[in-house]
């Protein structure tokens, strides 16, 4: 049996990268996927039609950073699939600059999106989570949110902010038998990084213990930990998935 047999997944931000790697391993393993995406209608339908092949899947252009429409998402999902037993907040943006030269508006779009969206969300799906006394909530951090990173003070305490929001959830939400865990990714190789100049992506690579950068599938490999039975007894958690960069 598949891991993710039976279970219906919202995922947001997932038109590429670590978003549509989630998305396609879930679907892999058996889960229904619905998915968000801001503007790319091009790049979400054929995501859709993908995930179809496999899977029953539904793309939602929505703005997870606004509350309202968050709202209205997990209204329209849970019309279209009846249940929701999976919620990964991945949708998140960057904005780098030292903080000398960072504007009010480079510090509250990056709280906005990476932040807020996760308590929208969360905020969103706990009632018929609560309902079904089940679910499993997954937010993408970083490990910059762990150990801050020059030049990334918006990003890092987004990413900050939300592992204590994880855990705070985790221990309000724990006796209703709804878990929620981070995951703090490293270095993953995506369409984002390959932007970079080959020297710099080496560096990254030799200054990690398992000496290359990580990939999308795996992420989404301890996303599937985490969304499965097989994680059950875990709640509460950052689960670090960076080669060692932080060992």
């Amino acid at each position: 049996m598949k891991l993710l047999e039976g279970k219906v997944a919202l995922i947001t931000g997932a038109t590429r990268g670590i978003g549509k790697g989630i998305a396609e391993v879930f679907a892999k393993e058996g889960a229904k996927v619905a998915f968000t995406y801001a503007g790319s209608v091009d790049k979400a339908k054929a995501l859709e039609e993908e995930l179809s092949k496999i899977t029953t899947a539904k793309s939602y252009q929505s703005d997870a950073s606004d509350y309202d429409a968050a709202q209205q998402l997990i209204n329209d999902v849970l019309g279209e699939f009846g249940q929701i037993d999976i919620l990964v907040n991945n949708a998140g943006i960057t904005r780098d600059n030292l903080l000398l030269r960072m504007s009010k508006e480079d510090w509250d779009i990056i709280i906005k999106t990476n932040l807020d969206s996760v308590f929208n969300l969360t905020k969103a799906v706990i009632k018929p989570m609560m309902k079904a006394k089940s679910g499993s909530i997954i937010n993408m951090t970083s490990v910059v949110g762990v150990k801050g990173n020059a030049g990334q003070a918006n990003y890092a305490a987004s990413k900050a902010g939300v592992i204590g929001f994880t855990k705070s959830v985790a221990l309000e939400l724990g006796s209703r038998n709804i878990r929620c865990n981070a995951i703090a990714p490293g270095f993953i190789e995506t369409e984002m990084t390959a932007a970079l100049d080959e020297k710099t992506v080496q560096g990254w690579r030799d200054g990690i213990p398992l000496k290359r950068g990580g990939q999308p599938e795996d992420v989404a490999n301890a996303c599937v930990f985490l969304g499965s039975e097989m994680s059950g007894y875990i709640t509460g958690q950052v689960l670090n998935v960076d080669g060692g960069m932080l060992t």
